[in-house]
């Protein structure tokens, strides 16, 4: 594994949790298919650090953009953002598991952000579900590819 690997999975495990539209299960699928066990743990840890530093960074702009919810020019309506929140308050903080997924992450992360969740659980949910994709990820592309 060179180091120039790892960056290119960190950066595309950070950029795809951004709005961007990455996909770092492909670059971890590559390398995944030619790696040793040893490599494949580096890998999904790595893959996994870029991307919950990715959401982190979703949320803190959720966060940040609170304090301007009250000008005129706030994105995000009071009314959506009360019906946000009780969908989010619906499922509670372990929808955060699903941070993961296609379209779906990307946006809950910044609503959490916008909701203030602690960061603790945050991380704690969003890391759980981003360490058993890339497991699920390394471990197939590793057999099939």
């Amino acid at each position: 594994m060179t180091g120039a690997e790892l960056i290119l999975m960190f950066a595309s495990g950070f950029l795809a949790a951004t709005i961007l539209p990455i996909a770092s299960e492909a670059v971890l699928a590559s390398f995944s298919s030619s790696a040793s066990t040893g490599d494949l743990a580096v890998l999904i840890a790595v893959a996994t650090v870029g991307n919950v530093l990715g959401a982190l960074l979703n949320w803190w702009i959720g966060g940040w953009l609170t304090h301007w919810q009250e000008k005129r020019w706030f994105p995000i309506k009071a009314r959506s953002l009360e019906r946000a929140s009780k969908v989010f308050n619906r499922w509670g903080q372990p929808s955060l598991l699903l941070a993961w997924t296609p379209f779906l992450g990307d946006p809950l992360t910044f609503v959490a952000g916008l909701l203030r969740v602690p960061i603790v659980p945050f991380l704690i949910y969003v890391t759980i579900g981003k360490v058993v994709r890339y497991v699920l990820v390394a471990g197939l592309a590793s057999e099939w590819l």
